[in-house]
This record gives C-alpha cells, structure tokens and sequence, in this order.
C-alpha cells in the first residue's frame, strides 16, 4: 500500500496540463519492451478483476483528451485481457433530440458502474465542457452552469461508494498535426477522421482555454484530474495502468489448483457425413 500512496501522491505538479515535460524525452519504447510489460500489467488487471467481482467494487474510470490523444487505444490495452463482462467501454454517440432536452448529465447517469463492473468512458460528460463550448453546440452561460455544477455530482457519486478516476491525456499540438494527417492516408483510420475533426483542427488554442478552465474548476480532493503526457502511446498506456492499479485497492484472490477431468470415451458416436459450408481458406 506504501507504493500505492507514493504513486497517487507523487503524481501532482503545479505545471500547466499543455507545458511540454521539462526533461529530455526518453526513446521511444520498442515493441518488445512494451509488450514485455504490458503482459506484466494484463496479469496485475486480472487480479484487480477479481477482486473487483469478489469485493463488489464500483469503479468509473474517465478519458478526457483532444482528437487523437490515445483514449481509444488506452481503453484497448486495459480491456484486450479481461472480461467485457466487468470492464465495459461507453462511447455515447451525440445526444437525440430527446436527450437534448434532459438535465445534461442525465443520459451518462445508466451507464455508471453497478456492484462489481469497471466502466471506462471515451469521452464522458466533460465533453460540454470541451467540444460542445468551443464549438457552439452549448451556450456560455450554459458551459459555465454545468462547470460549477459538476464538482457537487461527481461528489455524490463518491459517496455513492464508487471509485471515480479521470484523466486527461496530453498530445502535444506538432504530434496531434502528424497522427490526424497520418488517418488520411490509412484506409484503416480513415473513418477516425470526422468533418468535426477538421473543424476542431484549426481551433488549438480554444481547446487549451477551454481544457485549463475545465481543469481548474473539478479537479477536486474527491475526484482529481490526472494528466498523462500522450506523444509515446506505448509509455501513457503503460503509465496510466499502472496508476490505475496503484489507486484501485485490490488482493490477489487464492486460486485453486487446476486439475482436467479425462475426456469421455467415443463410444459409439460418428462424425457426421454432411455437406458443411466451410469458409475459404485463403491464408
């Protein structure tokens, strides 16, 4: 427990979410390192499922960041090796007409964790205070309501005996020109490249105001902002499980041995001579 306090406390630095880090950038991990690791977290995350499932926690785990900045691939790492049972994703798709007029939280409300779950959201309600501000789809007045509003929410949501982690990833604005002009080339991430992308493209330095107000106004005691710098993918995967796992208490739960049974015998059972439509082998 000692390095888990030492981890959520040395975590806090008085220097702004957009500064780039003031030592040198180390190298790029490789592949083999990262996976190397990452294995080694994967197997951390099962014993934190467990216990999870065992102990009935209830853990909201919140990505915040600009286009680009790894959300989606951050979520991918932590969930490629647990069950979707515990673990689930919430990506909502833009408000219907009838939940534009609901109080604005209202619709991320059912998607919060029950007894034993891990929900993970891309994006959350943090998104009025991002995209719906800069561009227009929410008045001012309307953003500033829901700022001062949302420190008393998250807080009944704590109280309500869940674990609320957020985070806020960090893309440096050269690193975010690059991977956004890298998805018009790729056929596999092209469909990543919205008309609102490109909108928001040329709008950085409103997206920094409307990131440091977010930021100053609910990073609260119950339910702090954590940043995580986002130009190496493979090390802010890394970095952000293993905090994660260092501010979820959890035990590792006994396991019984392992022991197979014997297969029954065939007995009298035969394949079946039928015309099967098998699929194409082509690799």
């Amino acid at each position: 427990m000692k390095s888990k306090q030492k981890a959520r406390d040395g975590s806090r630095s008085r220097t702004s979410a957009g500064n780039p880090k003031t030592a040198a950038a180390p190298e790029e991990l490789s592949s083999k390192i990262y996976e190397k690791e990452l294995k080694k977290l994967h197997i951390e995350l099962v014993h934190l499922q467990e216990w999870v499932k065992h102990a009935g926690l209830k853990v909201c785990i919140v990505f915040e960041g600009r286009d680009s900045a790894g959300k989606g691939g951050v979520i991918k790492a932590i969930t490629e090796r647990v069950s979707h049972r515990v673990f689930r994703e919430v990506a909502l798709p833009a408000p219907t007409d009838r939940e534009k007029t609901q109080m604005y939280v209202q619709r991320y409300i059912p998607h919060l964790p029950a007894a034993g779950e891990v929900v993970l959201f891309d994006r959350s309600w943090y998104n009025r205070a991002g995209v719906e501000r800069v561009m227009g789809f929410c008045t001012e007045d309307e953003a500033r309501q829901f700022l001062e509003a949302l420190p008393r929410i998250e807080r009944s949501i704590v109280d309500s005996g869940c674990i609320l982690l957020k985070y806020w990833l960090e893309v440096s604005e050269a690193e975010q020109s690059r991977r956004l002009r890298d998805r018009v080339n790729d056929g596999r991430k092209i469909w990543k490249l919205s008309p609102m992308d490109l909108q928001s493209y040329s709008r950085w330095y409103d997206y920094s105001r409307a990131r440091d107000e977010m930021i100053a106004l609910t990073d609260t005691e119950w339910a702090p902002w954590h940043v995580a710098h986002s130009d190496d993918k493979r090390r802010m995967r890394l970095n952000v499980i293993s905090h994660i796992l260092a501010s979820v208490p959890y035990q590792k739960l006994p396991r019984n041995k392992v022991k197979f049974p014997e297969r029954q015998k065939r007995g009298n059972y035969r394949e079946p001579d039928y015309p099967y439509q098998f699929v194409p082998e082509i690799y």
